[in-house]
């Protein structure tokens, strides 16, 4: 619809599919395997997502998020099997933190809707997944192992994925190139350090981010985890700080 959705295509079996007449430039991630194909995040749901996929595969779709916040799950009433972490479960069970009229204005919020878009008409998604993942799991898409990875920090529930084969790693929001959210009172900061102290430990060759420029290098992860570590050090990683500048990233907390 109105040329919503921008395709880009990795390699032959990936795809980001990015939504960036929003501010926040989401980007969502079509791995297909041999059995089937993972798609990681689904956008903010202003648009169809499942119709942009079905051009990609022929696949059964696994639908998983990085956490649940309505910028990464707004697709998944077209995804029946989808995967999502126990610690958000409530989320999809409605006690997500925010009021619908909340989630409608962010949104909307610097957003080039669709001519005719109803943003009344937006729901946050609820649902019972079909299953549960815990950290150190694999999802087998055929010829694909993605290992699941508990990052909690900027959500309780947040999921980094890492293609070990590839050495691609998936971030969510956990890392990305603008200013990291870690303000909220569903945010901890200290499991944020612990978390990027996860990934960074990791061979990665290619970060993908659920936002903003996808020119990032994998050096990233540990100048972040310095940084974080740095805050600790000072004192100053807790809620309340404020927002903390690093030329090419950010951090409110």
């Amino acid at each position: 619809m109105n040329n919503w959705f921008t395709i880009n295509q990795i390699e032959a079996d990936t795809y980001i599919i990015s939504e960036y007449r929003h501010w926040e430039e989401t980007h969502c991630y079509l791995l297909n395997g041999s059995s089937c194909s993972l798609l990681i995040d689904t956008g903010l749901g202003i648009c169809n997502i499942h119709d942009e996929v079905m051009k990609l595969t022929n696949n059964p779709i696994i639908a998983v998020a990085t956490h649940i916040h309505w910028d990464h799950i707004g697709g998944h009433r077209y995804f029946p099997n989808f995967y999502a972490h126990p610690d958000e479960l409530n989320w999809l069970h409605g006690e997500f933190p925010l009021s619908l009229e909340q989630i409608k204005a962010m949104v909307m919020d610097r957003c080039d809707a669709p001519v005719g878009y109803d943003v009344n008409t937006y729901e946050f998604f609820q649902g019972t997944p079909t299953r549960l993942l815990s950290d150190g799991e694999a999802i087998d898409i055929g010829g694909r192992i993605i290992r699941v990875l508990h990052t909690p920090g900027h959500s309780p529930g947040h999921l980094c994925f890492w293609e070990e084969n590839r050495k691609y790693l998936f971030t969510g929001d956990l890392v990305y190139k603008d200013t990291l959210f870690a303000y909220y009172p569903s945010t901890d900061p200290q499991a944020y350090l612990a978390s990027l102290k996860k990934i960074a430990a990791l061979p990665v060759e290619k970060v993908f981010p659920a936002h903003h420029s996808l020119d990032i290098q994998p050096e990233i992860l540990q100048r972040m985890r310095n940084t974080f570590e740095d805050l600790d050090a000072e004192g100053k990683l807790h809620h309340g700080t404020g927002v903390c500048e690093y030329g090419d990233w950010a951090v409110w907390l």
